[in-house]
């Protein structure tokens, strides 16, 4: 089994659902951020636009047929109006320009790949932005329950001083701590109820729902083994490289086209017509047929310059995409070690945290215990109580920190997608426009299929 497949099957697996049926899972935010994005719609629209270019330039293959009508009147000085009308059909065909056409249909072509690449960028962000949603969401949800946790003890904290004052055993002082420490932890408890309406705000912008009870997070992706691997991973299936490769390629191709706007153009004309005019001896209006056929080459000898520009800007171009591509795969490689780091940072930083809450809580219970023999203050208490607290709020915040790094390193590595993720819903296919308007369809049968997708289109 390729290191692609197994990733993608380890992302299924940690993204079943791991709660009751009502809860809201990941993958639940997920297809719901998929669902609802416009900006998945608007980038799919995109798409549409640069199929259709491959649509006009098939076109200039093919012929080009008109009509044209005119009528005239002309009045000599002194004599009467003359009047003629005429209605004439033409065609014109190119018949040989040197790959020109070619060229042209190619480098669409490529464009609409490297929009297709974009748009699975799009995907990814998207997606990536359900998940922080969630985590975020969740960090908020426990962040608030800790905190009001927090309040209650502390409460029970200053009623308990409050009764040691009146039987003698602490002063006001110790009260006014308790009462002081009280009042820090319900203005954090507000603060956190604050961040807590932000990211549902934001989980609701992220998906369109309103947020329910969220399950808890799934089993971690399963990684790489090494950080070298997760790069390589990276370089064959991030959306950002394979449109820069694609652009790159497009660009190549764009500075052959320049080259060959140097060539002749060879063109095949022909037209019937039919004209009426008056005639002035008879004062009959005289009909005449008319047909015509040929055959015509053409070629730019001077141009003033322009030709020549056109093809060192196209030159330009093309080492401008080239640059970027280089720009782009590095940037992909830090992508990957920023969230390699990540992951290890956070695990850390869990592992030293969990050490510190053991301890705290020990602290803690054994101030408490010592003051109630009188050999703490209220103050100790307090301190160990907000050193518990602190330690207790940061491994929430570290633990959210861990799960996001890994899809963050997912969706670097180019793995985080619907497809990849086996999410299980019906995904936009970009080849289904393609292919109805690849051929510049006309026709009342092709004009129908088109209507076909569009309708599908719609619906999704």
């Amino acid at each position: 089994m390729s290191a692609l497949r197994r990733l993608a099957l380890a992302a299924v697996l940690a993204l079943a659902p791991a709660a009751p049926v009502l809860a809201e899972s990941l993958a639940d935010t997920m297809v719901a951020a998929y669902r609802h994005s416009a900006l998945l719609e608007q980038n799919r629209a995109v798409l549409r636009a640069a199929d259709e270019n491959v649509a006009q330039s098939i076109s200039a293959l093919r012929p080009v047929v008109q009509w044209i009508a005119s009528h005239s009147a002309q009045r000599p000085e002194g004599g009467t109006t003359i009047r003629s009308s005429s209605v004439t059909l033409g065609a014109q065909l190119t018949l040989f320009d040197f790959g020109r056409s070619r060229l042209a249909i190619d480098g669409a072509k490529e464009q609409v790949l490297a929009t297709r690449e974009a748009l699975v960028a799009i995907e990814q962000d998207v997606l990536l932005s359900a998940a922080r949603a969630f985590f975020s969401l969740r960090e908020a949800t426990q962040q608030v329950s800790l905190q009001q946790n927090s309040v209650e003890v502390l409460g029970r904290e200053r009623q308990a001083a409050q009764d040691r004052f009146e039987v003698g055993e602490i002063t006001v002082t110790d009260v006014a701590l308790a009462d002081a420490q009280l009042a820090a932890t319900q203005a954090s408890l507000a603060a956190a109820q604050g961040q807590l309406e932000i990211a549902r705000e934001n989980y609701t912008t992220v998906t369109g729902l309103r947020p329910g009870r969220l399950a808890a997070p799934p089993a971690l992706p399963r990684l790489p083994a090494t950080l070298e691997e997760a790069r390589a991973l990276a370089q064959r299936n991030h959306p950002a490289i394979r449109q820069a490769q694609r652009q790159a390629a497009a660009a190549e191709i764009a500075v052959a086209a320049a080259a060959a706007e140097r060539n002749p153009t060879l063109t095949g004309n022909a037209g019937v017509g039919v004209s009426r005019s008056l005639n002035q001896i008879t004062g009959d209006y005289d009909t005449r047929n008319s047909s015509s056929v040929g055959i015509e080459m053409r070629q730019t000898l001077y141009s003033g310059g322009r030709l020549p520009s056109l093809h060192r800007e196209a030159l330009a171009q093309r080492d401008q995409v080239r640059a970027a591509l280089l720009n782009t795969s590095r940037q992909v490689v830090l992508q990957v070690g920023e969230a390699w780091a990540n992951i290890d940072v956070a695990r850390a930083q869990i592992r030293a945290i969990d050490q510190q809450i053991s301890a705290a809580q020990q602290a803690y219970e054994g101030v408490r215990e010592e003051a109630l023999l009188g050999a703490r203050t209220t103050l100790d208490v307090l301190d160990a109580e907000q050193s518990l607290l602190e330690a207790r709020a940061n491994r929430i915040t570290a633990e959210s920190n861990l799960q996001l790094a890994h899809y963050q390193l997912l969706a670097a590595m180019g793995l985080l997608t619907v497809e990849n993720l086996n999410l299980g819903i019906p995904t936009y296919d970009p080849t289904q426009y393609y292919n109805a308007v690849r051929n510049a369809p006309h026709t009342s049968k092709q004009g129908e299929s088109l209507d076909r997708v569009l309708r599908a289109i719609g619906r999704d």
